[in-house]
């Protein structure tokens, strides 16, 4: 992230994509469509990585907003159609 615009593009499929600053300093891009997520209960894995925009990468589940422990993005290098060929 060269500037204080939090927004780019993917260079590898050109896709519109957000820059959040995660906890370990590092700059991660996500998918700008904000997301809900509860975590699952003990014991069950979860299906996503989400990054909450203050940067903490949880283990989640989508869910509708109504049931949501939280709010956050699906990290890029996990949608990205060109690196994931």
């Amino acid at each position: 992230m060269r500037s204080h615009d939090p927004f780019g593009t993917c260079r590898n499929c050109g896709c519109h994509i957000m820059w959040v600053k995660t906890k370990a300093g590092k700059n991660m891009p996500v998918d700008p469509t904000m997301i809900s997520y509860r975590r699952p209960g003990a014991g069950v894995k979860a299906k996503e990585k989400i990054v909450t925009p203050e940067g903490e990468v949880v283990c989640a589940d989508k869910v509708s907003s109504e049931s949501a422990e939280g709010f956050g993005y699906i990290s890029h290098f996990a949608t990205c159609k060109a690196r994931n060929r």
